[in-house]
């Protein structure tokens, strides 16, 4: 358990950063700039890598979700606070009490 509640954590740390990155990335984009064209090239691999992690962060919300027995309205919501900016980091704060108050972690 201590192993999967880990895993979850680091995943939904690294998933909230990369997603106010990805956020920052918009603003600037389409409110900052005049047209969206001209913004530079290696942005687009922002919203990649966060792509990349917020998978990476299902599969471990998913695996802790059955280890833990949570119900599957929590497990979904919990997937899903990886795309609400901050949301990430209250849900890590919320599951992680939860489980280690359960397992006596």
């Amino acid at each position: 358990m201590r192993g999967a509640l880990s895993r979850y954590r680091i995943l939904a740390w690294i998933t909230g950063l990369w997603l106010l990155v990805l956020t920052g990335e918009m603003v600037y984009k389409y409110l900052l700039l005049e047209d969206s064209s001209t913004a530079p090239h290696w942005l687009f691999y922002i919203g990649q890598v966060h792509g990349l992690f917020y998978m990476l962060y299902l599969v471990f919300t998913i695996d802790l979700g059955i280890k833990a027995r949570w119900k599957p309205v929590t497990t979904l919501l919990t997937c899903l606070a990886g795309t609400i900016p901050f949301l990430s980091f209250v849900f890590e704060h919320w599951r992680t009490r939860d489980v280690k108050a359960a397992f006596d972690l």
